[in-house]
Parts: C-alpha cells; structure tokens; sequence
C-alpha cells in the first residue's frame, strides 16, 4: 500500500554504499516470466515512463495469522503507481477489488491452479495465479504497460509506518471496531503501526461502510505518509530515514528488475518533486446493476484516464470540471429525514460514485423533514456549489457557528435525486493530491 512512498524515498539522502548492500539483501524476489504475461502485452508508448503494480495482500499465516484464519493470499489492495518520464509528476491509480471485469487466461503454477478467460471480481486473478496473473490482469484491462511490481502484507506494512514515527489521520468521530482490531477516539491523531493497520483494513465503522470508501481513506492515509516521508523530519533524520529505509526494504516482495539500484535512480529523478504532483485517483465506476455490492468501470471515462496513463499525459490537463472545488476534495454527511428506509445509503452511493467523500451516515431526530436542505458553515461555503450542483433539488442554509468545512445533505419528502452526470464529465479522474488534509474537512 506504501510501495509508491516506497520509491520516492528510497535511497535520496545518499545513504553509503555499504548500506545498498544491506538494504538489496532485505528485498524478496519474484520471477515474473514472459511466458506468464502471454505474448500481447501492451506496448511500451513513454520509454522513460514507470508504471509500478502495488498489490497489498491479506495473507494470514505466520505473523499475520492474528488478523484472521482465512487459508491462502489475496490482494487486499490492487493499485497502479505512475512515474513520469520527466519524475516531475505521479499518479496511484486504484482499482475497486470488487470490479466485474473480463479476466484473461492464466497458466497454472505449481501451487495454483490458473485461471480461465470469464467475468469475474478482478481480484480473483491473484488467488487464482498469483502475482504474474494480477499482472497481466491489469495490463490487458487497461491497455498500460506495467514494468515492476510491489507486494506488502500486514507485518510489513505496520513495520514501515513505525519506522517513520506513525502516520497523522483525522477521524469524525470515535472508532470501536472489534474486527478491524480499532478502538481510537475521535480528531485528529497519529496511529502506530497497529491502529494504522486497523484503520486502512476497517469497512464497517466508517461512512457509509463501501469498499470505496475504504479505498478513498487508503489514498488519504498514503498521501499523509508520502508528506511525513518526504518532510525534513525524516530526511534530515540518518537513523529515521535509514530506520525507515530497512523497514520498506524488509516488508516488500518485488520482481528481479525491481532491485535496489533501480529505485536509487528512481529516487534521485525523483528529488525534490511537489508533492502537489502527486495525484491519487480511483478507475471510474458505478455500482453493478446485474449483481448487487459489485461495481462496473463507467466508460468512457475508465478508458480515457487509462489512456492517459500509457501515453504518459497529466490528469489536471483534462477537461470537464464543473465547479471551483471537486467532488473529491468534499467531505458530505447524509441525514435521511424522510421514514423511506436506506435512502440516506442509497444516496451516499450515488455521490460516491462521482467522488464525494461520504463522512457518515444517520438519521434526523425529528421526521419527517418537508424539503431537502444542504447545510453548512462559514468554512464550506465555496464547496456548496459543487454539491447543489449535483442535487435536483435542495434548499442551502448556513451555520453560523459551525466549524467545518463538511456539509450535511438532509434528505426531505421531496427528494427527488441526482441530476444525470454528463458523459464529458470527467472529473473523477482528476482525484485529489498529496497535499490533501483530510482533517481539514
């Protein structure tokens, strides 16, 4: 999940060459054969570019076995990491693990038994063919050319963000998860490896408890790491850095080209970069109408960001915007004022689906509310348009003495839905970036 940190950071303060050595002999390989990827890869269109796999996985055995007894490995994570030719910009692409999409053909290993062409949930390529069958998945979905990939599990990924003296979050209000293993109070706090670990996996205690907004809290997790990482707090800090440095090192399994040479050359393009630049976006989707909890990629805007990728354009170049703040820089809780059960779930995924954060979801005290209202403070008020643009019909009240910059959609009796998004709407794939402060909302 922090493979993109991983290689902006990897090696950029110099470390001595004696420690290359100490930090190449931490890293598990993989071979990824040609064979494995079939013989029509995409074709490389931006030589200089490097497009990374990231693949998290939920394997729970040895000194994972804690966190649960399910047998095997699948891929709790599936992301694609972007490295511009000129290093001077990056995307993290995620994909939806519970995607339907058109799985290709895979050979069988020794411990797997391959896959079949079918549609199926996109992360069923892993359990089936492991880490190359994820590869060709991906590459033959999205037509981009992948070059490495990186693989984490849950001990590596505690060890990396202890390392880095832990993560900042901010949460709108207290957490007792018993299955994510979570129990924090409410605002803004620095977890541990442990709690940073409950709060990526948790689903149910957050919002409105979507896979996608797990994912949307991921991307805002590693953009808060990305800015701990590349802060003077630990690059200007030897043991930290070179604390954090092993740490990565210890909790990643890449393929043979991925070595530690590479990622110094990586890092060393990759000096200075604003963390502005660094863009985290999730593949456009829609909830799947034929199997209920599964989700479909929305085209042609999937294809369009894909596009991007493999020619190695910018995202903040496109067009089709349609308000001064976007959907994915607004936090938006739902209050169902009406006594029609599930609409306040209905609706957050309706906005989730064009990028909106859903902070939570409840019911109003009093019912029924007569007409459907946007309320929020002084800090909001810029991002009120964004959402009224998107609502039928709502009415906008201000709180004068609210402090936050998140707005609160009360659903009334005369609710009457989404206006329909536009088919050059494409600002979902412009997601948000590095600098994102998520207690800011």
């Amino acid at each position: 999940m922090v493979a993109a940190t991983v290689t902006v950071v990897l090696l950029v303060a110099g470390v001595a060459v004696g420690v290359y050595a100490r930090l190449t002999g931490n890293i598990e390989h993989e071979n990824v054969t040609a064979e494995d990827l079939g013989a029509t890869r995409p074709p490389k269109v931006a030589g200089t570019a490097m497009n990374v796999l990231i693949v998290g996985s939920d394997q729970r055995d040895g000194k994972n076995a804690r966190y649960g007894k399910n047998a095997g490995e699948r891929t709790d994570t599936i992301m694609l990491a972007h490295l511009s030719s000129e290093r001077d910009n990056a995307m993290v692409i995620s994909f939806p693990r519970d995607s339907l999409v058109a799985l290709p053909p895979c050979r069988a290993t020794k411990a797997l038994p391959g896959q079949q062409a079918h549609v199926g949930m996109i992360n069923e390529s892993f359990n089936s063919g492991g880490i190359a069958c994820t590869w060709k998945t991906i590459e033959t979905l999205t037509g981009i050319r992948i070059d490495h990939f990186v693989k984490m599990d849950f001990t590596g990924f505690k060890g990396i963000v202890n390392a880095v003296g832990g993560v900042e979050v901010c949460l709108p209000e207290a957490i007792n998860d018993k299955k994510a293993l979570l129990r924090l109070p409410a605002g803004r706090q620095t977890l541990n490896g442990e709690q940073a670990l409950g709060y990526v996996r948790a689903r149910y205690s957050f919002g409105d408890g979507s896979d996608i907004g797990r994912i949307q809290r991921q991307q805002m997790f590693i953009a808060s790491m990305v800015k701990k990482v590349t802060s003077g707090e630990t690059l200007t800090d030897p043991a930290r850095l070179l604390a954090t440095l092993d740490a990565a090192t210890q909790a990643i399994t890449t393929d043979q080209g991925l070595n530690t040479g590479v990622m110094r050359d990586l890092a060393s393009g990759l000096q200075g970069i604003d963390i502005g630049k660094i863009r985290f976006i999730t593949t456009p989707w829609h909830y799947s109408l034929t199997q209920p909890g599964r989700v479909e990629w929305v085209e042609p805007q999937a294809k369009r960001l894909f596009q991007i990728v493999a020619r190695d354009q910018r995202v903040d170049g496109v067009k089709g915007g349609q308000a001064k703040v976007s959907r994915t820089k607004i936090e938006v809780e739902l209050r169902n004022g009406t006594w029609r059960t599930g609409l306040a779930t209905e609706v957050a995924a309706f906005l989730e689906q064009r990028g909106y954060h859903i902070a939570k979801i409840g019911d109003m005290k009093r019912k029924p509310q007569a007409k459907t209202a946007i309320f929020y403070g002084p800090n909001a008020e810029t991002r009120v348009p964004t959402l009224a643009k998107d609502v039928l019909q709502a009415t906008t009240r201000q709180v004068a003495g609210a402090r936050t910059n998140r707005l609160i959609l009360v659903l009334g009796d005369d609710w009457k839905g989404l206006k329909p998004l536009r088919t050059d709407d494409t600002e979902a794939m412009k997601g948000f970036d590095a600098t994102h402060d998520s207690c800011a909302a």
